[in-house]
């Protein structure tokens, strides 16, 4: 099971969960060319680890286990999904 990030991540951005990811599928990072065009953050479900780092380090607590998302944003582990689906 992956995580994902949801809605209060939107206009954020806070990268404190790309700097505790221990295999880096939290993009883009603030270095990377689509940075600034990014709504929010994404993490690759396919190669996320489930180690849950990232969790307490978000400070506005988008950060979710999938089976765990809100109801409300279920949705957001369909568009971290799309985010790496043309890799």
């Amino acid at each position: 099971m992956a995580y994902t990030i949801c809605e209060p991540c939107i206009g954020t951005k806070d990268t404190a969960c790309v700097d505790v990811c221990p295999v880096d599928c939290i993009h883009p990072r603030a270095d990377e060319e689509e940075f600034e065009a990014a709504e929010k953050l994404y993490i690759h479900p396919d190669e996320c680890i489930d180690c849950g780092a990232c969790v307490p380090a978000c400070p506005v607590e988008a950060i979710f286990a999938n089976d765990e998302v809100p109801e409300e944003w279920a949705n957001y582990i369909d568009i971290d999904a799309a985010y790496y689906a043309d890799e």
